[in-house]
């Protein structure tokens, strides 16, 4: 039977390459974001492998998230695995400089956002007694750095909200996990600098991760046998030995 996997942030890097590298296997596809645009353009691409239906809504707006996966027609109502990717990064300030609006952006997105989808989802997973919940956190979750304060801060708390989850929903049989990405070559450190050119430097001077990586990554954890749980991955570059510490050619 043909699974179905609902994606947040399906619009643009992981969750972009994601949808694309589940629909090469035939798996029906939600795919949502906050921009219509994109979703019409990715169902165009992906529907003449796998079924696609489109959810446009912001998931830091709690209303939205539960009239958006209410609305599912039937034969995207089931849902077996959820993949709860979008999030973003705003800032990078010592923490007495911070922006009360990047923490309250990071914190709605990050964490309640993620929990706002999860229980949407989650009471039909209980219901069947089956489910896949993989998370995406961050390398930001492990370790702490300097300037990264808020934002760690919500990655850490996506890896606890991950292992209260997979504690929880173990009576039902329902897997839970979390895939750590280090550096990612995507649309983040637009949205991190605002903008600033400064953000084109991140992935300079070594081999960042790209998107598809991470993508193939969530494939193999979504397709192991019944009885094997991916429970939490870390994925750095060859390049990073740490959140500091990068090995650039110059």
């Amino acid at each position: 039977m043909t699974k179905t996997a609902l994606i947040t942030g399906a619009t643009s890097g992981i969750g972009q390459a994601t949808a694309h590298e589940f629909a090469k296997h035939g798996i029906a596809l939600i795919v949502c974001g906050r921009r219509q645009d994109r979703l019409d353009a990715l169902q165009k691409e992906l529907e003449n492998h796998c079924r696609v239906h489109t959810l446009n809504f912001d998931i830091t707006d709690r209303e939205a998230v539960f009239k958006a996966i209410n609305s599912l027609p039937e034969d995207f109502k089931i849902i077996d695995i959820l993949i709860n990717n979008a999030g973003n990064a705003h800032g990078l300030d010592p923490i007495q400089d911070g922006n009360l609006d990047d923490w309250d952006a990071m914190m709605d997105s990050n964490v309640k956002g993620l929990l706002y989808v999860s229980k949407a989802v989650i009471p039909q997973m209980t219901e069947r007694q089956s489910g896949h919940i993989i998370n995406i956190g961050s390398s930001a979750g492990k370790e702490v750095y300097p300037k990264g304060n808020v934002y760690c801060a919500s990655k850490h708390a996506v890896l606890a909200l991950t292992e209260g989850m997979r504690m929880d929903l173990n009576p039902f049989g329902i897997k839970v996990g979390a895939i750590n990405p280090g550096l990612v070559e995507t649309e983040f450190s637009q949205v991190r600098f605002k903008g600033d050119h400064s953000a084109n430097d991140v992935y300079k001077g070594f081999a960042a991760l790209q998107p598809e990586d991470i993508a193939d990554i969530i494939y193999f954890a979504i397709t192991r046998p019944p009885h094997v749980n991916i429970a939490d991955l870390l994925v750095l570059p060859t390049a990073q030995a740490s959140a500091t510490l990068v090995k650039k050619e110059l």
